[in-house]
């Protein structure tokens, strides 16, 4: 059931977007460069050339800032102070109403507490004159993905985590997603993928195409995460909505260590759904199948190394502004 503070589904018309700009050496180390000119290639082809829709870099200090406007010149760029660049856990929710719910947020259970990250939510709405409405508990934006209807997808590994809101049940979870978002039937899937220090983020393994429709990981030979996405699909089912599979990237390996690397991590624009790919051998047969599920955009596949050795892709350092 819809109500007016329904986040709409990410495929609805966006005003704008914002997308965080690389901007702390001491984080990207050897890394930075590349991960800007990542982070540029996805402004640039969610703008599509003006098809699209307005690319709002945030840069968090002026050097950033003025590399986003010499690689990404189409954009308007933003400075304001974060920690990193994940504005899809610390940017605002927008509802249907357009108002800001502005989360609280903990560094993804005290693993990362950056200076800047607590309230970057609140100031870019502010930035942009919306209504901030203050949530009191700890939500991430990568941690749910809803399909416009009140229907949203979660996994018990991140919001039922103790390092979140260790005083709230999985009922009480359930009710102030209704509460503050709409979000009015909730599928708990179990496990994100292996490595992902948000505690599976459901953003990484599995997404609304369609009302009732989820894309889910099929698993490539020597798959890790094979197990979860098999958990995934079968729990989708039981609860009757419509899975549809689209190969995964398989193993994929950093400084010998498995990434969670995802072509799930896709984001959905006015124009374009950017589609992040790591070298596999299966980045085609990704990009297509997602192809498939969006006829009406172009959709293109980006590389996102650099961008995931600091942990997400494309998704994750986007937050999308509703129209």
């Amino acid at each position: 059931m819809t109500t007016t503070n329904t986040p709409p589904a990410e495929w609805a018309p966006h005003a704008a977007v914002w997308i965080g700009y690389p901007s702390h050496p001491e984080l990207w180390l050897e890394d930075l460069d590349d991960a800007r000119d990542e982070v540029a290639a996805f402004a640039r082809a969610v703008h599509a050339d003006g098809r699209g829709e307005q690319v709002v870099l945030v840069a968090a200090d002026a050097e950033a800032a003025a590399d986003a406007r010499t690689r990404a010149p189409f954009a308007q760029v933003v400075v304001e102070p974060f920690g990193d660049i994940w504005l899809r856990d610390t940017a605002p929710i927008l509802g249907g109403d357009g108002k800001a719910r502005d989360f609280g947020f903990n560094g993804w259970g005290g693993k990362y507490d950056l200076p800047g990250d607590d309230d970057i939510g609140a100031r870019l709405a502010r930035h942009r004159g919306l209504t901030i409405l203050p949530c009191d508990w700890i939500l991430e934006g990568g941690a749910i993905d809803g399909d416009g209807t009140g229907l949203v997808v979660t996994t018990e590994q991140c919001l039922l985590n103790p390092n979140r809101n260790p005083r709230l049940s999985k009922a009480e979870i359930e009710h102030r997603l209704a509460a503050d978002l709409g979000l009015t039937r909730v599928l708990w899937l179990g496990n994100g993928l292996l490595n992902d220090h948000t505690d599976g983020h459901v953003d990484n393994l599995a997404r609304f195409v369609a009302p009732n429709r989820l894309a889910v990981p099929r698993a490539a030979e020597n798959d890790p995460n094979w197990q979860v996405y098999q958990d995934a699909a079968i729990r989708a089912r039981a609860m009757g909505i419509d899975v549809v599979e689209v190969p995964s990237p398989g193993r994929v390996l950093r400084d010998e260590e498995v990434v969670p690397a995802s072509y799930m991590n896709f984001y959905i624009g006015n124009a374009a759904v950017v589609v992040p790919i790591y070298g596999s051998e299966y980045d085609d047969a990704g990009v297509a199948a997602i192809r498939a599920l969006f006829p009406d955009r172009e959709v293109v596949g980006l590389r996102a190394d650099a961008i995931l050795t600091g942990g997400g892709s494309f998704h994750c350092i986007s937050q999308q502004i509703p129209a």
